[in-house]
């Protein structure tokens, strides 16, 4: 039975050879200029292949994400930066991303995300893109601050929490938006005032361990034990500055966001 077998599948390989043979005396006879042409431009292929690769790792860790309370007009400045238009908005149920380019001499990109700040949604979103975070944007409505503050501490604190757990940790910037309007808070203000419920929030997370982040790589708490909570104690740089997506009730063409252009230029 064994022969049997051996022997068919000897006649099969026959009826194969005659194309392998007329297959290796077609690449003998080939120009050898030809050969090395296809050679070299398949050696191309690979290359680009490789170099999409790693430029799209790249991308991956140089994301930039814009996170706030709803209403706070985070897609408004996610607009504003890649257009320079204005545009009605509303509130968003996912993420919004783009290639951004900064305003330099060197040609850097940034890939702008847009995430939610719906209660429901944005620690679920964050917690999905935080690790490939280059930087966060973190929008107050200046506004609408007095009223909101415990809410926009909280949510601080989640984000500040995260990054400071990240091994690679993020620059970090809260841009106080909305300074058009009369009743804004400064940014000075807003800094000091998020402090205090920080600080204040530290010590009934510390009460509260069950509470608290659940990654091992997170800290216990934000700041120096036994002092007043201040964004200096943070092993990451913690900058403010002040903007406007849109500018006078009247004139929603025009916006200040100067400061937010030169910053994302400089942690590209």
């Amino acid at each position: 039975m064994a022969s049997v077998e051996s022997r068919r599948v000897g006649e099969g390989g026959g009826t194969f050879q005659p194309y392998l043979d007329s297959w290796r005396r077609e690449l003998q006879r080939q120009d050898p200029t030809l050969l090395s042409a296809a050679a070299a431009l398949l050696a191309v292929l690979l290359t680009l292949v490789f170099w999409k690769f790693v430029w799209s790792r790249k991308s991956s860790q140089r994301a930039v994400l814009l996170v706030g309370l709803c209403d706070a007009g985070k897609t408004l400045l996610f607009v504003r930066l890649l257009t320079g238009h204005y545009r009605d908005t509303q509130t968003s149920i996912t993420e919004s991303s783009a290639l951004y380019k900064v305003n330099n001499n060197k040609g850097n990109s940034l890939t702008l995300i847009d995430l939610p700040g719906h209660e429901s949604l944005r620690l679920q979103f964050l917690d999905r893109f935080k690790a490939s975070a280059r930087a966060i944007v973190f929008v107050v409505d200046s506004a609408a601050f007095q009223r909101e503050v415990k809410d926009v501490a909280e949510f601080l604190y989640q984000v500040l929490l995260d990054s400071v757990g990240l091994k690679s940790a993020p620059s970090f910037l809260i841009a106080c938006n909305k300074q058009d309007i009369a009743m804004a808070k400064s940014a000075k203000l807003i800094q000091q005032q998020l402090e205090k419920e920080l600080n204040t929030l530290r010590v009934t997370r510390s009460a509260a361990p069950s509470t608290l982040d659940s990654s091992s790589s997170a800290p216990a708490q934000l700041g120096k034990k036994g002092k007043e909570f201040e964004f200096s104690q943070l092993p990451l740089k913690v900058e403010f500055l002040e903007c406007s997506a849109k500018v006078g009730k009247g004139d929603p063409a025009s916006a200040d966001i100067r400061d937010l252009e030169k910053w994302l230029a400089k942690i590209a």
